[in-house]
Order: C-alpha cells, then structure tokens, then sequence
C-alpha cells in the first residue's frame, strides 16, 4: 500500500515537472499578469493533485489540466478583488535589439488580449495557442461549438480593431514563447 502512494506521488511529481512551465505560460496568456498566472498554475496543480488518484487514463492528463486551468481562471475572474487596473498605461521603452519588432508585436497582442473579457480570452487561447478545435475547445469551456465560434469571431474583430491589423492569426505559441 506505502509503495503504491509513493509511486503516485512520483508520478505528480514527474508531471508536475514537465508541464509547470506550459501551464504557466498559458495561464499568463488567459490574464497577462505573471504572478496572477503563478496563482493560476499553482490552484490547478493543486485540483489535479486532489483527483490525481481518481486519474484512470493518463492520456487524458493534458486535458484535464488545460480543463482546470479554464475553469480556474474562469472563476477567479469573477472574484470582485481580482480586478484591478493596470498600473502602467503603456510599457515601458526598452532598447532596440535584433528582435525589436517582434518584442512590439507581443506586448501589442498581449496588451489587447487584456481588453478582451475572460471568456473571449479563454477561447483564443484554446484555439490558437493550444492548437485545439472548435469541438474541443467547447468541452474545455463547458459551452457549445456555436458559442466557441462566435466568441472567436468577436475576440478576433475586437483585436482586429485594437491591432489596426488584418490578423492571419498565426499560432500564439510562435508569438508568445
């Protein structure tokens, strides 16, 4: 029985290890705030940890952390005091390198993705920085395919408009490393 524990919690714990930095990194893409992103995370390692004796396909782990880390960000949106200003209108300049433009393009994007509501947010990020599709996304969302698509269309006019760019919406991983 000891021996069974201790092969699970290695297990978390080999998980845990190749996935924080991905799981970060969407997160900071759900609400461009870093340490806001670290909490995001760290409560979705936390549910997965709670069922990770319930987990009986390990091929789905992927999915149900993405799911968590939705639902999570989803409802610590709603939470009043977790809404706050930007303390800074505009970032700040920082000196011209070989990948300046690039820079500019990914604190324009992630400046816009901040203006979009959650859910709006929540649907870019499954569809073009997790690659997934519409039927997918909908289950991560708990929503049907039809409001995936119209969330998708209105997040991508309003950046669109924001951007003053035709956007071919390339991957945001390509983006935002």
């Amino acid at each position: 029985m000891r021996d069974r524990e201790v092969a699970k919690r290695l297990e978390f714990t080999d998980y845990f290890h190749a996935k924080r930095d991905l799981v970060r990194r969407t997160a900071y893409l759900l609400c461009g705030d870093w340490h806001l992103a670290d909490d995001l995370a760290q409560i979705t390692f936390v549910r997965l940890a709670a069922a990770w004796d319930r987990v009986r396909e390990p091929a789905a782990l992927d999915a149900f952390t993405r799911t968590c880390l939705i639902r999570v960000y989803l409802n610590e949106t709603r939470r009043m005091w977790r809404r706050r200003e930007n303390p800074a209108a505009a970032p700040p300049d920082s000196g011209v390198g070989d990948h300046a433009e690039r820079i500019d393009v990914r604190v324009g994007i992630v400046a816009a993705m901040k203006t979009l509501p959650p859910r709006q947010r929540a649907t870019l990020v499954c569809r073009f920085y997790q690659g997934l599709d519409v039927a997918q996304t909908a289950e991560v969302l708990g929503c049907s395919t039809g409001t995936v698509k119209s969330q998708t269309a209105r997040a991508l006019a309003t950046l669109r408009g924001l951007l003053d760019v035709e956007l071919d919406v390339p991957p945001m991983h390509e983006v935002i490393p």
